[in-house]
């Protein structure tokens, strides 16, 4: 039998420490793999820009030059769900610009509005995108804005291949999810910090220099455009706004009752340890009287 030195040990010890530098442990749940794809078509709506809209077999194209972006809406409101799609993003110079998938109920409640947020902020060469995860409760990104932000820079380039996005909206919590790996959860601490009313699904790409790309330094150039982004392998499930109140929360992990497996907390804590850029429950210059969610 052979033997194992203790010198083995520390050279196997920090080969494991530096693989898992590079990519995610495996959260062992696919909550992606519980909901039927959808159609484009019988899901979704052109919202605006539709001369910047595509469809391929049930791929969707949307792109932004000097003229216009584009956006699209799902065709439900809904009161919780899981909500994906793939999405491969524009390479080179992208500055300023945003490309988006989230929920928000701002045709609603217009000024008065809730928004939970996946963007994708541009970057300039050499530099990755930014994903940035944020939530809005009852018109705080209106006027007085009071975000909700936690950013990061990707394990990998999202503009080589599809990758999945997702969020898992319930009453009790918010989930954010790349490739089925959870990167954020925002529990549901009192009902003034969490958005509770129905939304729709939405998806867009668009101009946003002001402050999209290193609080708004460097600004879409449209010398590059177009910018693209395709979107493919949506996935929608929950409860509508439309389905009787017995209808039940879905999950993102294999508890009914909501939350996340250990070995999906694992994941999510190396996610963020390795990869997320900022937190504003972090940010000593954030009043956080008005995010008391951050207490403690």
């Amino acid at each position: 039998m052979a033997l194992i030195t203790p010198f083995a040990i520390l050279f196997f010890m920090l080969m494991a420490s530096s693989s898992n530098a590079y990519w995610p442990p495996s959260p062992g749940y696919r909550p992606s793999s519980k909901f039927r794809p959808v159609n484009f078509y019988r899901g979704f709506r052109n919202l605006w820009g539709p001369q910047h809209q595509s469809i391929d077999q049930n791929a969707l194209t949307i792109w932004l030059d000097s003229s216009s972006g584009s956006g699209f809406k799902s065709n439900r409101p809904f009161r919780s769900g899981y909500f994906g799609a793939s999405i491969k993003l524009h390479p080179g110079y992208t500055a300023g610009v945003i490309t988006a998938f989230y929920l928000s109920n701002n045709e609603a409640h217009p000024g008065f509005h809730d928004e939970v947020d996946i963007e994708f902020l541009g970057t300039t060469f050499g530099k990755p995108y930014t994903l940035q995860t944020n939530i809005y409760i009852r018109g705080s990104g209106d006027g007085t804005i009071i975000g909700r932000e936690m950013k990061f820079h990707l394990w990998f380039d999202p503009t080589q291949n599809f990758h999945h996005y997702a969020i898992l909206w319930s009453p009790k919590e918010i989930i954010f999810l790349v490739d089925d790996i959870p990167i954020r959860r925002y529990p549901r601490k009192s009902a003034e910090t969490f958005p509770l009313r129905p939304m729709w699904l939405y998806g867009s790409i668009w101009d946003a220099s002001s402050w999209a790309t290193e609080d708004g330094k460097y600004k879409a150039d449209y010398r590059y455009q177009p910018f693209v982004a395709k979107y493919t392998n949506f996935r929608a499930g929950g409860c509508s706004a439309y389905t009787s109140r017995r209808c039940r929360p879905v999950s993102a992990s294999p508890y009914r009752s909501g939350g996340l497996t250990r070995r999906q907390y694992w994941a999510m804590r190396w996610v963020q340890k390795y990869h997320m850029v900022y937190n504003y429950c972090q940010d000593h210059k954030r009043d956080h009287k008005l995010t008391p969610e951050c207490w403690g």
